[in-house]
């Protein structure tokens, strides 16, 4: 990371102040953090999207200073809360374009693709995000594992931070969701050593 989980707290909290160049002190610490995340999670989408990894990183920018209620605790809570936004945006995104092809192709998604830190190519973004809002309901916990895991690209200790859970809780959760979603996405169950 460029900057240290220090200076980057401190960025946040000055940067809820509004001041353009605290705004710039804070997109100048965590820029290349974002953009290596959008251009990771931008590997899974097809060679002609219009939505390219600088747009991503500055509409989750956007998103996430305009949370102006955010109390941002560390550079960890901060990419927590990213993940979600990049989540958002991406299914967005993938809904608008299903809606111009009126339900265009869905791919399988196999439990392996879900241990990496960005999606695999051709995942169905809307399905994913269909089963995530089910898995929510029966263990939000998982689903938030889930999203800062494989939309924010957070690590196993960093959601334990983040969430205030034993890396070995977060590793049970885990597992539990892909093989939950696994089987809600009608995956193979068997991959299930994959991850």
């Amino acid at each position: 990371m460029a900057e240290s989980s220090a200076d980057i707290t401190l960025l946040l909290r000055a940067a809820a102040s509004g001041e353009r160049r605290d705004l710039d002190a804070l997109m100048a610490a965590i820029y290349d953090d974002l953009r290596r995340l959008a251009i990771s999670q931008m590997r899974s989408e097809r060679d002609d999207h219009t939505l390219q990894p600088t747009a991503l990183v500055h509409e989750a920018y956007l998103k996430l200073i305009d949370q102006h209620a955010t109390d941002w605790k560390d550079r960890v809570h901060f990419f927590a809360i990213a993940s979600r936004v990049i989540r958002r945006i991406l299914v967005d995104h993938a809904r608008e374009r299903l809606a111009l092809k009126r339900g265009g192709g869905n791919a399988r998604l196999a439990i392996e693709d879900l241990d990496v830190a960005a999606p695999a190519p051709g995942v169905d973004l809307v399905a994913l995000d269909q089963a995530m809002t089910e898995l929510a309901a029966i263990d939000p916990t998982q689903a938030q594992i889930v999203e800062m895991r494989y939309f924010g690209g957070l690590t196993i200790d960093e959601i334990a931070e983040s969430l205030a859970i034993g890396k070995r809780s977060v590793d049970r959760h885990w597992s539990a969701a892909k093989a939950w979603l696994c089987f809600r996405l009608g995956g193979d169950s068997r991959d299930e050593s994959h991850g």
